[in-house]
């Protein structure tokens, strides 16, 4: 059987070790990892191998869930950390041993999804529920936000997930939900369309628009786009990427919008939170600065729908 080296003392009996021989073993060749599960091999688990003993330790109807599932699917970049969450259906009983926490749970209407021998909640509902269980409001809205634009999961199954759970964290999981139905894809960049939202100057913006040059080039993305003047403002933040290269290689793509002769007003999430008044004064001056001279980029915008994740017919301002 496929299961990255771990198994039952049950199995490992059942075919054809004596316990004399297990107990020979255990110690030189094997580990015991949890309560009746075994590692065949005396080296530390590897992540595979703890997720799979999890779920060998609370038997064969559990499957990964919340923050350990979304680990799994790749959601916000989410590590495999202790305690590793597994459910199961009731009225088998919740208990936690070592490094693993197992609920019983009666929402069993969800795909449960497979990753070899792994077993795990379906992307929405992990999500949910690793945004439930996060340590702050924050951490919470960036989990649901990830999940959406990465289309690891639609937006209806989302709030599909939120719904089913009740009150449970219902306040801070409805809040991630309208972070990212606002189509930001990160929680600087909701916290940017809510500000700009609230000018008496600027018209609608738009979120993550796709933006091509006259040539059908696709251009960078931008955060914010202001459809008249073709004008973009990007969020530009260390934080909200994987590492320095790719910040870097961030703000350098900006020129290719530049290029195409977009007027590009570059934020940071700090001067969003510290000087709110000062960045959107910034973004309407640009703004009427780009409509005072009548001229606008040759490019194409095509807004996207983060509820359908589809984009709809294209339009482009005369």
């Amino acid at each position: 059987m496929h299961q990255f080296g771990v198994l039952t003392r049950r199995q490992l009996l059942e075919g054809g070790l004596t316990p004399a021989q297990l107990r020979t073993r255990l110690g030189r060749e094997w580990r015991l990892v949890l309560r009746g599960v075994v590692l065949l091999s005396n080296g530390v688990p590897s992540e595979q191998q703890r997720l799979m003993a999890a779920l060998v330790f609370a038997g064969p109807r559990s499957w990964l869930a919340g923050s350990s599932a979304a680990a799994v699917h790749g959601i916000a970049g989410l590590p495999v950390s202790s305690p590793i969450q597994v459910l199961v259906p009731a009225p088998l009983r919740s208990r936690a041993h070592g490094w693993v926490l197992v609920r019983n749970t009666t929402l069993l209407d969800e795909p449960i999804y497979r990753r070899g021998p792994l077993r795990l909640s379906c992307p929405a509902r992990a999500a949910v529920d690793a945004a439930a269980a996060a340590p702050s409001d924050e951490q919470a809205r960036a989990v649901l936000v990830a999940a959406a634009q990465s289309r690891k999961a639609r937006l209806s199954d989302l709030a599909h997930w939120t719904l089913v759970r009740g009150q449970a964290g219902s306040r801070r999981l409805h809040e991630g939900l309208a972070v990212a139905a606002s189509g930001a894809w990160s929680v600087p960049e909701a916290d940017l369309l809510r500000l700009l939202s609230s000018s008496t100057v600027l018209p609608a913006v738009w979120a993550n628009p796709e933006v091509r040059a006259s040539s059908g080039r696709r251009l960078t993305t931008p955060d914010v786009w202001i459809d008249d003047v073709a004008l973009a403002v990007m969020v530009h933040s260390r934080q909200w990427h994987a590492d320095g290269l790719a910040w870097e290689s961030t703000v350098e793509q900006d020129t290719d919008l530049q290029t195409a002769r977009v007027v590009v007003v570059g934020v940071t999430p700090h001067s969003i939170r510290s000087r709110p008044r000062w960045v959107r004064e910034r973004v309407e001056t640009a703004y009427l600065e780009a409509r005072a001279t009548g001229v606008r980029a040759d490019v194409v915008a095509t807004p996207r729908d983060p509820w359908l994740g589809v984009r709809p017919v294209t339009r482009r301002s005369s």
